[in-house]
């Protein structure tokens, strides 16, 4: 078991000190192109069902895929090499200083008041239109994104690394960029998206509910107002569209004092204090933090019961 726990510190520290390259040296982004290819040739005919189908059988793909490469590194190499290979594997699932990066590039813009370079900035992290949104609106959004990408860029991976291994990370991440990219509910997604929105919602649901509560942990360890948190958490976290997304975002709102608004969809939070720079770093503080957390609480002994019971002799012959 020491070994995947070392894979998971150095995957972590691996995202830490480089980030995420260039997409296109990405495998996610790869993940993507691959989708986008597929997605017109989906179209016609009976969508749900072959969405279905396509959806199912990329997540099957991926996941044996890592997992071949994971099990024939530890069978043709050994264990040192079984470590790096799940560790860079595990790595690109998830996006700890990517976050950080795009929460810093958004600052810095603001910071020389330039609006329009601001607006794009967000819009390379968020779903919704950027083009007039006013200041409050653009650090609200980046702290629901913050919020948000608190589970699907790093709880979720962690969470099925630890039940799965790498190709679990990686199964996740599949179900993570299928939902972002077809997942929505409009004529030409509906039927197409509808597994993977539902596969999405059933992957994050254990993920988004601990990590709201690790947070209000994290919100008392760093002096933020905890019992607020908690409070918003308990009030708003069905605001959401998503079953999920507003269990971190409303958390997030909570702890800051502050009111996270998407203009026509949701309301988080109270207005008790203004929504500023200094409340995103806060926010970035606050997902390390649950990233710790979120490994000591519960990955660790996920993986040690695992261990006990034979699961990982069974999955990656780790003796």
């Amino acid at each position: 078991m020491l070994y995947l726990l070392g894979a998971l510190a150095g995957g972590i520290g691996i995202d830490w000190l480089f980030g995420d390259p260039p997409n296109r040296y990405h495998p996610v982004a790869w993940l993507g192109q691959l989708i986008g290819f597929f997605l017109p040739r989906l179209k016609g005919g009976s969508e749900k069902a072959k969405g279905t189908i396509f959806v199912i059988s990329l997540i099957i793909i991926v996941a044996l895929a890592v997992h071949f490469l994971v099990f024939t590194s530890r069978y043709l190499a050994g264990l040192i090499e079984l470590v790096i290979v799940s560790a860079i594997l595990f790595k690109i699932t998830i996006a700890m200083r990517g976050m950080e990066r795009h929460t810093q590039a958004i600052i810095n813009c603001l910071e020389v008041c330039d609006l329009e370079a601001t607006r794009h900035n967000l819009s390379m992290i968020v779903r919704r239109k950027t083009d007039d949104l006013d200041e409050q609106h653009i650090l609200s959004a980046t702290i629901e994104c913050i919020s948000e990408s608190t589970v699907d860029g790093i709880a979720g991976p962690i969470f099925y690394y630890s039940l799965f291994g790498p190709a679990g990370a990686f199964a996740y991440r599949a179900i993570n960029t299928l939902d972002s990219m077809v997942g929505y509910s409009d004529d030409y997604f509906k039927d197409i998206g509808w597994m993977s929105a539902r596969l999405d919602t059933a992957a994050n649901y254990i993920p988004a509910r601990v990590t709201a509560l690790l947070m209000v942990v994290s919100a008392k360890i760093l002096g933020a107002d905890w019992k607020n948190s908690l409070n918003i958490l308990q009030r708003d976290r069905d605001k959401t569209f998503s079953l999920n997304a507003g269990y971190p975002m409303a958390t997030m709102a909570g702890a800051l004092r502050v009111r996270l608004e998407k203009i026509g969809h949701y309301t988080l939070g109270d207005n008790q204090e203004p929504v500023t720079v200094e409340k995103c770093k806060k926010a970035i503080s606050i997902m390390k933090l649950t990233t710790l957390l979120f490994c000591i609480v519960v990955s660790v002994p996920v993986m040690s019961v695992l261990y006990l019971a034979g699961w990982w002799r069974f999955v990656l012959g780790i003796p």
